[in-house]
């Protein structure tokens, strides 16, 4: 668990730069292993359906899933990376707001997803993600 200094709208605030900086860190230590640069684009749900083709979709009810599982997006590929990091300041509004509402022990609704094979994409919840 983040540090929590009793104050939820700075531990917020840390918890957005400690966010950017795993980001920032993660993609330098990419670059040292020689890992191309699109490893950690999060992937747009459109095109790999397009890829595998569509077969149909159900509803599956609430289940809990591995956040690892999830490595992409239905609309919305920018802001984050496969790793569900912040990729720049234009998020951190509300990732902060968020982060503060966890923090005062508030609930957060469940997040939608579409599941392809084992991975999940994001329809709706990407900053709760």
């Amino acid at each position: 668990m983040p540090p929590d200094t009793g104050l939820p709208l700075a531990d917020a605030q840390d918890d957005f730069n400690r966010a950017r900086r795993r980001r920032i860190l993660s993609r330098a230590a990419a670059r040292l292993r020689g890992e191309p640069s699109d490893l950690s684009v999060i992937l747009p749900f459109e095109e790999v359906v397009e890829a595998l083709g569509y077969r149909g979709e159900r509803q599956l009810g609430q289940q809990v899933i591995e956040l690892d599982s999830i490595v992409g997006s239905v609309d919305r590929p920018r802001g984050f990376d496969r790793s569900f990091q912040p990729t720049s300041s234009s998020v951190r509004s509300r990732f902060e707001r968020i982060a503060k509402a966890l923090r005062e022990g508030e609930s957060m609704p469940p997040i939608d997803v579409y599941r392809i094979g084992e991975l999940h994409f994001v329809k709706d919840g990407h900053h709760r993600v």
